[in-house]
């Protein structure tokens, strides 16, 4: 017997981050919305991803401050760190969140929420074990997943991905980190800092996406920690124990670990949805889009890591969002245009948006000005006792800021600032004369700001208008 199929006004294929975003709106606008997920509530950032790590790292950081500040006159001991009451309160952190998320909320809010795989059986019908279902639209969701490169015995070895690290019992002895991203970065300090002896390899540069003055503030860090860095180094096979073969100098030599974290990149999560049935076009990076986040069949959207535009939390919020007002009020939104800002949560963090000295130079050759300025000529970093970083503009033709990139203590929660500027193409000469709270580490957004005016307004030509002023006054 053939059955009916569901109807709904919407029908949503992962409930992650941009999943969850997008069947929250839409239920609490009226429509009839349908949401699949065949794994867990809340995706990989909740339950593999930005929460647990963030919580790692807050212990790692409390590891560190246990040892005390020797130049303020204050001193510690190291750190005893019970690795299974960290993880206890990883958990925690998850738990606290997880009710926002939860199943029970979302059919709270009217949704109908079927835990179980969904697969495209044509262009607008759906299909689990146990029901289909049809809709006016359609949105996948179904995010990203650690990718394994393509390193012989690497898969045969059973890597650690940020999908399993943090079911961890007992801390690494000796964690072997392939990749020099962020992920690999902020993990392999933080166990560093636990007590882990540790070793990250990349075979090009680390945090490549980065300013290179702000990542080598980074390593420098990395280095004083501890941790082994081997940027530059192509990792030639892997066996288990682990032992990873690395050529250095043209030389082969053998890293052993107890523990092997692969944190190479991440790939779009594709496989069973039968995409082909839908008319999706698709790629290595994801759904393909248009600047309204539709798939080539028009009724069907991707949004967030599937999308195939970057691999943040916030940005699948944001396409969330886009696609609410887009389907719902035909508003002439436009994916194109976001400005997404990015955070490395190592210490220092590193905070960017918008284009990169490299990128902006490709773009606008001798047309831009690069303006810095160092952590060291903050009153508050100074009294902190931690002058690590910078703080740097981009401005192009027209004064118009093309980027900005913060290094320090509490970088992330500061980029926000240049996100509000650039989105809303707020003049510099606003930001100058805005009026920032004394001793703040804000206040150096203000100063890069004013040192956009600094020629002109210290140039010989105004030094004559201000003699010519002085004479008639």
């Amino acid at each position: 017997m053939t059955r009916k199929p569901l109807s709904a006004d919407m029908i949503v294929i992962g409930a992650g981050s941009a999943g969850l975003s997008v069947a929250a709106g839409a239920a609490q606008l009226g429509l009839k919305v349908i949401l699949f997920e065949k794994g867990e509530m809340g995706g990989d950032c909740l339950n593999a991803g930005c929460v647990p790590s963030k919580a790692l790292l807050s212990a790692a950081r409390a590891a560190k401050a246990a040892r005390g500040a020797p130049g303020m006159g204050v001193t510690g001991a190291p750190a005893q760190v019970d690795f299974a009451a960290v993880t206890g309160h990883v958990r925690r952190v998850i738990a606290g969140i997880a009710p926002h998320d939860s199943q029970e909320r979302f059919e709270g809010l009217g949704v109908r929420v079927v835990r179980e795989a969904a697969r495209f059986t044509g262009p607008r019908t759906v299909a689990c074990d146990t029901l289909t279902a049809t809709a006016r639209t359609f949105v996948i969701a179904t995010g990203s997943r650690a990718l394994i490169p393509n390193i012989p015995g690497l898969a045969d070895a059973n890597p650690l991905t940020n999908e399993t690290i943090f079911d961890l019992q007992d801390a690494p002895k000796r964690l072997l980190i392939i990749g020099g991203g962020p992920i690999g970065c902020e993990l392999g300090q933080a166990f560093r800092r636990l007590g882990s002896e540790v070793a990250l390899i990349d075979a090009g540069v680390i945090l490549p996406r980065e300013e290179r003055s702000a990542a080598a503030l980074v390593e420098d860090e990395l280095r004083a920690d501890g941790v082994e860095l081997f940027p530059g180094t192509p990792v030639l096979r892997v066996r288990p124990g682990p032992e990873v073969d690395i050529v250095i100098g043209g030389q082969v030599h053998t890293l052993k670990g107890s523990h092997l974290l692969v944190a190479a990149g991440r790939r779009p999560v594709l496989e069973g949805l039968n995409l082909e049935a839908a008319g999706v076009a698709f790629g290595p990076d994801g759904i393909t889009t248009d600047r309204f986040l539709r798939s080539s069949n028009r009724r069907i959207y991707a949004a967030g890591d599937v999308a195939g535009r970057g691999q943040f939390t916030h940005l699948a919020g944001a396409h969330a969002s886009l696609i609410v007002r887009r389907s719902l009020f035909a508003m002439p939104v436009n994916a194109d245009a976001l400005i997404v800002p990015r955070v490395t949560y190592t210490d220092p963090e590193i905070a960017s948006i918008g284009l990169n000295a490299e990128q902006a130079r490709d773009l606008y050759g001798t047309r831009i000005r690069i303006l810095a300025a160092p952590m060291s000529g903050n009153d508050r970093a100074q009294a902190e006792g931690d002058v690590r970083g910078f703080g740097q503009i981009i401005v192009g033709p027209g004064g118009r800021v093309l980027g900005a990139c913060l290094v320090g203590r509490g970088a992330g929660e500061q980029i926000l600032f240049w996100s509000l500027v650039m989105s809303a193409g707020i003049p510099l000469s606003k930001v100058a004369s805005s009026i920032a709270p004394y001793p703040t580490r804000s206040e150096i957004n203000k100063r890069l700001a004013g040192l956009n005016f600094t020629d002109a307004l210290f140039s010989p030509r105004t030094r004559a208008l201000v003699s010519v002023l002085k004479r008639l006054s």
